[in-house]
């Protein structure tokens, strides 16, 4: 059905119509009405509107046979002597003869054929262009057009053809050529803001650390609900970078804090009182975080348990930060004070 269609003709026995002094429109306006339908009027109900359509029930007109019985009907019907009968009134007027309707069937005034057409004609970029529509469930859009491609590239296409994948997979193209700008930019753009913040590319990279680490949970979650990658997922991740860095930078200051104030006081002698500070910067962090955390989460669970027009979307941006926060947690509180001890135990190497 791509290329052909089945359609209904009906070629008018203009000589015949002319015998029975009907008018082609007449036989056209009896298709149109009893045959295809005819929008006569609307129905008003409130806010509604309704078209009222007429034609012959499908009992009338569902084969050829019955289609050459509809009768068309015949006005104003000729005399034999080329001219209207008349009679003459007691009055002596010249009155003309009331004559009865008559009804010619169908059949008698068209030929009923049925013929091969093209079901519909698309052209893109001057060249006709015909499409075959796939459906399939279980399984995310690119990896199946991905096989796709692999299962058709044997095909011989003829010179002057070629073989576009559009539909949803196009759109997805187009979205990921622009999320290869969108992430690096946004990538950058974290970097430069933490950069101004710490002014140390060490504390900015261990900050970006957080990112990585949070990732680690979004895959999981992920996984374990049974989420393909899509456009929802990585806006869910660009939004996890900014709540981590943030959370990271956070956490760096309250270790920064410790430390300066052990260094002020004179208590920075070695690297057990080093341990001492990270420790007592990392413990104060502790209920902040879990704060943060519990709020985030707050907000974000209830729509994983959501329904409705928009759910599956909004789950699926919410679920990698579900998981990145959850690890990030984890990442801030026991392995950032671990590499900020290692950073700043340098100075301590040389110490006995």
């Amino acid at each position: 059905r791509v290329t052909t269609g089945y359609f209904l003709d009906f070629i008018i026995k203009r000589a015949e119509a002319a015998r029975y002094g009907i008018n082609v429109d007449d036989i056209q306006e009896v298709v149109q009405t009893a045959v295809g339908g005819m929008n006569l009027t609307t129905t008003v109900e409130g806010r509604e509107r309704y078209p009222v359509n007429v034609r012959y029930s499908r009992e009338l007109r569902n084969d050829i046979e019955k289609l050459k019985r509809v009768l068309v009907p015949v006005m104003n019907q000729p005399s034999a002597f080329g001219g209207q009968s008349r009679q003459v009134g007691s009055m002596g007027a010249v009155q003309p003869v009331s004559m009865k309707t008559l009804q010619i069937p169908l059949g008698e005034l068209v030929d009923i054929k049925i013929v091969k057409g093209p079901t519909q004609i698309k052209s893109e970029e001057g060249l006709l262009t015909a499409y075959v529509y796939i459906d399939f469930t279980g399984r995310d859009i690119g990896g199946y057009v991905n096989e796709a491609k692999q299962k058709v590239a044997s095909l011989k296409i003829p010179e002057g053809y070629r073989l576009e994948w559009s539909g949803e997979y196009e759109h997805l193209v187009k979205t990921h050529a622009r999320l290869k700008i969108v992430i690096p930019l946004t990538a950058l753009i974290i970097f430069v803001l933490i950069y101004l913040n710490t002014k140390s590319v060490t504390k900015t990279f261990i900050v970006l650390l957080a990112v990585p680490f949070s990732l680690v949970g979004s895959f999981w979650l992920l996984y374990f609900l049974n989420y393909n990658m899509s456009i929802a997922v990585w806006v869910g991740i660009i939004a996890l970078a900014g709540l981590d860095a943030e959370t990271g930078v956070i956490m760096l200051l309250y270790l920064d804090l410790a430390y300066e104030r052990w260094k002020k006081e004179g208590k920075l002698n070695s690297i057990v009182d080093l341990k001492e500070a990270v420790m007592y910067g990392a413990v104060k962090r502790i209920r902040p975080k879990i704060m943060t955390v519990s709020v985030i989460l707050a907000g974000l669970i209830p729509i994983m348990f959501s329904h409705g027009t928009g759910a599956d979307v909004m789950k699926r941006i919410a679920a990698p930060m579900v998981g990145g926060v959850i690890t990030s947690t984890i990442l801030e509180l026991v392995i950032y004070p671990a590499i900020y001890m290692i950073w700043k135990g340098r100075e301590f190497k040389n110490r006995v």
